[in-house]
C-alpha cells in the first residue's frame, strides 16, 4: 500500500491569517474558504484539544492541490512551536487515502510515530506522522468524509 501517493494539500503555518490571505488574493490565488468542520470525531488524539480548537484555517482549492493556511493560537501546539522556532512556512503535507485506518497502520509499520490522529464514525479522519526530522515536514494521511465537497479540508 502506497500511503503517500495522492497529495491533497500543503499546509502553511502563518502569523496573521488575514494578512496572508490578502497577499495571496493580491497575486490571484483564491477564492479562500473557511476550514469546514467535518463532524464529530469518535477518536480525537491531539497534543492539546484547547490548542487545536484555537487554530484558524483558510483554504483554497487549486486545480491540482489545496493550500491550507493555519494560524495557531497562543496555546502550546506543534504548529505554534514550529512557527515560533522557524517562522512562517510549510508545516505539513496531507495525502488522501482510501482507508484512513489502514494508512495509519501502514505508517506505524514503517516505524513512523504519530503526532495526532482523529477518526469519525464513517471512517474518515486524519493521522499526522512524526516525520519532520527526516522528511523536513510532517506527513499526514487523511480520508475526506464521503459527503464532503471537493474543497473539504482536514
Amino acid at each position: 500500500m502506497a500511503i503517500f501517493n495522492h497529495l491533497h494539500h500543503v499546509c502553511i503555518v502563518v502569523h496573521d491569517l488575514a494578512k496572508s490571505v490578502a497577499y495571496y488574493e493580491s497575486i490571484g490565488v483564491g477564492p479562500w474558504f473557511d476550514y469546514p468542520k467535518g463532524g464529530r470525531y469518535l477518536e480525537f488524539d491531539v497534543p492539546s484539544k484547547e490548542a487545536s480548537d484555537a487554530m484558524r484555517y483558510k483554504c483554497v482549492q487549486l486545480d491540482n492541490v489545496q493550500i491550507q493556511l493555519c494560524q495557531p493560537g497562543p496555546q502550546d501546539s506543534p504548529q505554534r512551536r514550529f512557527l515560533d522556532a522557524n517562522g512562517e512556512g510549510v508545516y505539513h503535507l496531507g495525502f488522501e487515502v482510501a482507508d484512513r485506518d489502514a494508512a495509519e497502520a501502514e505508517g506505524r509499520s514503517l516505524g513512523l510515530g504519530v503526532v495526532a490522529r482523529g477518526r469519525r464514525k464513517d471512517g474518515s479522519g486524519f493521522c499526522y506522522f512524526d516525520t519532520r526530522a527526516k522528511a523536513g515536514v510532517v506527513l499526514e494521511v487523511r480520508r475526506t468524509p464521503a459527503a464532503a465537497p471537493r474543497h473539504a479540508a482536514e
